[in-house]
């Protein structure tokens, strides 16, 4: 039976790579949670922008609607007065 022997040095280089894969793994776990907790907020940013549309696409509506009222008796009371002219 053939045995491979290590020597201290290259022990130690393999724990060294060991440590280095260990913590480039806890590095990349930490930016991953901090890109998931950042989706999530732009997620939330997203709902309450399109909230905040929808309603002001309503309030849009609703002016646009009050304009058009507006318009028709302003030229309703101008047409009164040419009619007296």
């Amino acid at each position: 039976m053939a045995t491979t022997t290590i020597t201290v040095d290259e022990f130690q280089a393999l724990e060294q790579r060991v440590m280095r894969t260990v913590e480039l793994i806890r590095a990349e776990r930490e930016a991953r949670a901090s890109a998931e907790a950042e989706v999530a907020a732009m997620k939330e940013l997203l709902d309450v922008a399109s909230s905040e549309n929808s309603a002001l696409t309503v309030e849009l509506a609703g002016l646009k609607q009050e304009r058009e009222q507006v318009k028709g008796r302003v030229d309703a009371m101008l047409k009164q007065l040419d009619d007296l002219g």
